[in-house]
């Protein structure tokens, strides 16, 4: 995380910026219909919060200010911009004083200790107030009780008001509004002070020093159109953090990884390239719901400019190449050749002999295909060649190993219309119905349902991820192929229906967080819904066996505090940070191949904290030999078993029996051990 977030910022560094809108913790993700996730990391906060933690971090190391946004409360798209045509925009989020604390400002704890230097505060209203005029959130929330000393900037239209925006906590606002002689009228008339004035210019230059951008090193700015070679040795980076980020959903009998397959055939237009590209046009009117080429990159504000994409139609092509492997390929989701004779032919919408009723853009299907052959289709074998029909059928009947891609898309400026689309479920259902060695790739913006054909027997493998960059076909080629051992883990929870998610969109002018901290894996576990793959999941070339665990306090003094008592500094009071408990367990990789395993800590807190049933505290990413075994150690802080007291209005640890466990998910837990805090 850190090394692909440095290479960013220092990419920014290059070209002269020195304040980047970045990194983003929120839209966290309290809704798998949000728009934006695509800029985001996780619904959990405490994933959220070491990634978000690490992105200040590397941005500060690089020597640019990291704007972390967006703050606080803003979960997704619909109305969150004022505009004529609603009268509900923006809308006002409304959570109470603990689920605000435990799960939307934890990662902005995060950020704020290590060394945030600036934060963008919503669009978007909290309680009824401007986000970005709400002293509640600013001054106390932010700058008080976090420590932050850096500067607060408004997202578009965030700022309404000269002085309800510099008392309620803004320090760099539009020069329309805060005008010299405003400013002036208003020291003089009492509107506004000088204390708040001098703590805004200091604000705005903290940073600045902060990550020596005073060094007289940085090159000097250049327009975005300007030719500056900044990449270095980032696309390295790419290939290798994609492949790592990959989840293997799904490997039936080994099927995954290939080795010098005969015939190969792959389907659907997020294999190859959009037709112009590699990039789409700027918007930030909302993107999607899939994409007719290789998805790689995000849209909006995330929006990539790659100077090249790899697709996996190529990266396959050139393996099939070295091994002597015969491939095929359907660049659409939807197919018919307009001849029997092998010449090219063009788009349709019955899938090559599929008969039924399908829709183009996703939304319905009123009757489910059933496959048939064409007319004098001509089926030659595991050669192909020209006397092979250009159908989905035929050229899945004649492989001895199918790909089916398939992606989901959004962005900002609209939120999701689908979880699931069904052409391209259809797609995969057409071939796995004529290849018996189906393997399905997808990548995604948030969560995308699979249970249209995840339990047909001919769908062997899932490879799962996120949107890979300008190398993705060679990442996803390195983990088909064994190059890579997946390693991925799931940082969302996929359910089996879309009803299984307990967050919609809210439509209202007030949206109430009534779920509270319950969201995403702590909904379906408090609530015993079933996922079909819960947070945290992901298979391996290999396998792994838990043991010998331990658990033991380090700090009984810190523990003897309900409360903690150190100083207020950047990032809250200093002593939440420290360890209090040590955990380890050995793992040892029992299997064939070397392989990174994904070690997760989860805590289960005492009744009288009122806690999800199990959340995330610890995860550790451990290279182990084939045949060998490796200790992996937690070191659990303060904050980590501290919930937020209401009545207190601080982090509190109850006494009682808190149980850790550890295991490759957070269903799948292997061992556990309780470690009984105060009387």
């Amino acid at each position: 995380m850190y090394d692909q977030m440095k290479a960013v910022a220092l990419e920014f560094y290059g070209k002269g910026f020195q304040v980047v809108n970045g990194p983003t913790s929120q839209p966290l993700g309290r809704t798998p219909w949000g728009g934006r996730l695509v800029e985001a990391f996780t619904p959990d906060p405490y994933l959220n919060g070491i990634a978000f933690g690490l992105g200040a971090k590397s941005f500060n190391d690089a020597g640019v200010v990291g704007g972390g946004k967006h703050f606080l409360l803003n979960e997704q798209e619909t109305n969150r911009q004022a505009s004529g045509s609603s009268s509900v925009a923006p809308y006002s989020s409304v959570a109470d004083d603990k689920t605000l604390h435990e799960t939307y400002l934890w990662s902005f704890y995060d950020g704020v200790k290590n060394g945030l230097g600036a934060v963008m505060c919503a669009m978007t209203k909290v309680n009824g107030t401007l986000s970005c005029e709400n002293e509640g959130l600013l001054q106390s929330l932010l700058k008080t009780e976090l420590g932050f000393p850096g500067l607060v900037y408004a997202d578009v239209g965030g700022q309404s008001t000269a002085f309800g925006s510099a008392n309620g906590g803004l320090d760099f606002g539009s020069s329309s509004i805060w005008s010299n002689s405003t400013l002036q009228s208003g020291l003089t008339n009492g509107s506004f002070t000088e204390a708040r004035l001098d703590d805004m210019a200091i604000r705005n230059v903290i940073g600045y020093y902060k990550v020596a951008l005073d060094n007289g090193t940085q090159p000097a700015y250049v327009g975005s159109d300007e030719f500056v070679d900044v990449r270095a040795n980032h696309s390295k980076i790419v290939r290798t953090n994609g492949g790592a980020s990959l989840v293997l959903l799904k490997n039936i009998n080994n099927a995954l990884p290939l080795s010098k397959p005969r015939t190969m055939a792959i389907f659907g237009s997020h294999a190859g390239p959009i037709m112009a590209g590699p990039n789409y046009v700027f918007s930030v009117q909302g993107s999607g719901p899939i994409y007719e080429g290789h998805l790689a990159g995000g849209s909006g504000s995330g929006q990539t400019s790659f100077p090249y994409l790899i697709t996996p139609q190529q990266s396959l092509t050139n393996q099939a190449s070295l091994d002597g492997t015969m491939i095929r390929w359907i660049l659409n989701n939807t197919y018919t050749s307009t001849t029997s004779g092998g010449s090219g032919g063009g788009g349709g919408s019955d899938f090559g002999g599929m008969t039924g009723n399908s829709s183009s853009n996703g939304t319905s299907m009123s009757d489910p295909p059933t496959l048939s052959k064409r007319a004098g289709a001509a089926i030659a074998g595991p050669t192909g060649g020209t006397s092979l029909s250009q159908t989905i059928p035929d050229y899945a009947t004649a492989a001895e190993i199918c790909m089916v891609f398939i992606n989901a898309l959004s962005g900002e400026g609209a939120d999701r219309t689908e979880l699931r689309n069904t052409e391209q479920d259809a797609l995969v259902t057409s071939v796995a119905s004529n290849c018996n060695n189906t393997m399905v790739i997808v990548n995604t913006v948030g969560a995308r349902i699979l249970d249209a054909w995840i339990e047909n027997e001919n769908v062997t493998a899932v490879i799962y991820g996120g949107l890979l960059g300008q190398e993705s076909g060679n990442s996803l080629l390195d983990v088909l192929y064994g190059t890579v051992n997946p390693s991925g883990r799931l940082t969302h929870t996929i359910a089996k229906n879309e009803s299984d998610y307990n967050v919609g969109l809210c439509t209202t002018a007030v949206c109430e967080f009534t779920e509270g901290n319950y969201i995403d894996y702590r909904y379906f576990d408090k609530y015993n819904v079933t996922p079909r793959y819960e947070f945290g999941y992901g298979l391996s070339y290999t396998t792994f066996e838990y043991s010998d665990m331990t658990a033991n306090i380090t700090n009984a003094t810190a523990l003897a505090s309900t409360y903690p008592t150190g100083a207020l500094s950047v990032g809250g009071k200093a002593d939440l940070w420290d360890e209090v408990i040590s955990i380890s367990v050995s793992v040892a990789n029992n299997g064939t191949v070397d392989g990174n395993e994904v070690s997760q800590l989860y805590i289960q807190y005492p009744d009288a904290a009122n806690q999800p049933i199990r959340q995330l505290r610890g995860f550790e990413r451990t290279l182990i030999a084939s045949g060998s075994s490796s200790t992996v150690t937690f070191s659990v802080r303060r904050r980590d078993i501290s919930s937020w007291d209401v009545e207190g209005q601080d982090w509190a640890v109850v006494s009682g029996d808190y149980v850790f466990s550890v295991g490759a998910s957070s269903r799948d837990l292997r061992v556990s051990q309780t470690v009984t805090v105060g009387a």
